[in-house]
């Protein structure tokens, strides 16, 4: 029900983040996304790619810091309010999020999270039936 996402800690200046990108274009590893989370000194790179066991070889080979994060992926109608409808099921669950972004994919709306209660996250999305996406279904870029 989690997908595994890279979490990159990157200094704040020129040239590191192309370095990263640079590294995952050789090794031919799609990106499906990318946040980044910055102060003035360092940064927090978070990508959901297809092959995220790969690219975390593949960058630590490299000599840069990288570690997988198990985090939740559910799949939205692209519609006004959908993600606040889902933000909100969580939060009647009492469930508070450490982080959050949203992208398209394939034309619907991919909710990204990580939670402070994994196993009550879990019930949830099964409680109300809600869609949520494998590693697989990023595999499958085309």
């Amino acid at each position: 029900m989690t997908i595994h996402q890279l979490s990159i800690f990157l200094e704040n200046t020129t040239g590191t983040l192309v370095q990263v990108l640079q590294l995952l274009k050789k090794a031919n590893i799609q990106l499906i996304s990318t946040t980044i989370a910055d102060t003035a000194e360092y940064g927090i790179l978070r990508i959901v790619c297809a092959e995220p066991m790969r690219a975390c070889e593949e960058l630590s080979k490299a000599g840069i810091a990288v570690a997988l994060s198990d985090v939740f992926a559910l799949q939205l109608d692209n519609r006004p309010g959908c993600a606040a409808d889902v933000v909100e099921l969580f939060s009647k669950a009492g469930i508070s999020f450490a982080y959050i972004y949203t992208f398209l994919l394939r034309g619907k709306g991919i909710l990204i999270f990580r939670t402070n209660d994994p196993e009550l996250a879990k019930q949830t999305i099964a409680d109300n039936q809600l869609p949520y996406l494998t590693e697989a279904d990023f595999s499958e870029w085309e």
